[in-house]
């Protein structure tokens, strides 16, 4: 079975450039949401697509291109906070924009600012799911396919994600709990 791509073509890097172009922007968006830093998120989307274009040929027996590279650009961002231990210290100042606007359409930069503090005080793994959930619009069940954990804990890591966004922010965020649940 072949990826699934916009181009026929049997050349990887064809394959692999149409597949930057359609699925590029998303993983990046996903990559600073792990990571909170946008420099490290672009290096973590070039790295995944590096390793995928060093498959060659084998990249076109992907079934899907588009969770091979999610998978693979997950797996760098991990791979990456691991190596640098001091980023747990610089995850509590970094900022995370891409779902402010989901979170609280309607608030002033003093609650944004709230906001944006509040989320970096999130374990990683909760701001992941916290993301894919409501930036992206996943199932708890699409959510843990993709992370490798069960249906339950994704459920679980965004419940808790959000009770600590409730506790540090106040009750006036607790609508976001009850219209994304399910």
């Amino acid at each position: 079975m072949r990826a699934k791509t916009e181009t026929d073509s049997d050349d990887p890097r064809v394959v692999l450039e149409t597949a930057y172009g359609k699925y590029g922007d998303d993983l990046y968006r996903y990559a600073l949401m792990i990571l909170t830093d946008h420099s490290a998120a672009e290096d973590a989307v070039q790295t995944a697509f590096m390793k995928t274009l060093k498959l060659g040929k084998r990249m076109l027996q992907i079934a899907s291109l588009s969770d091979y590279l999610r998978i693979a650009v997950r797996n760098t961002c991990y791979a990456m906070i691991k190596k640098q231990r001091r980023l747990d210290n610089e995850l509590k100042t970094k900022r995370v924009r891409p779902i402010l606007e989901k979170l609280d359409e309607g608030s002033n930069e003093d609650e944004r600012a709230s906001i944006e503090q509040a989320l970096c005080t999130l374990p990683v793994e909760q701001r992941e799911v916290l993301h894919m959930k409501i930036y992206e619009g996943k199932t708890f069940e699409e959510i843990a396919r993709m992370v490798g954990i069960p249906a339950d804990t994704a459920a679980s890591r965004y419940r808790y994600a959000l009770g600590k966004l409730r506790q540090i922010l106040g009750s006036e965020y607790q609508r976001e709990d009850n219209r994304h649940e399910s």
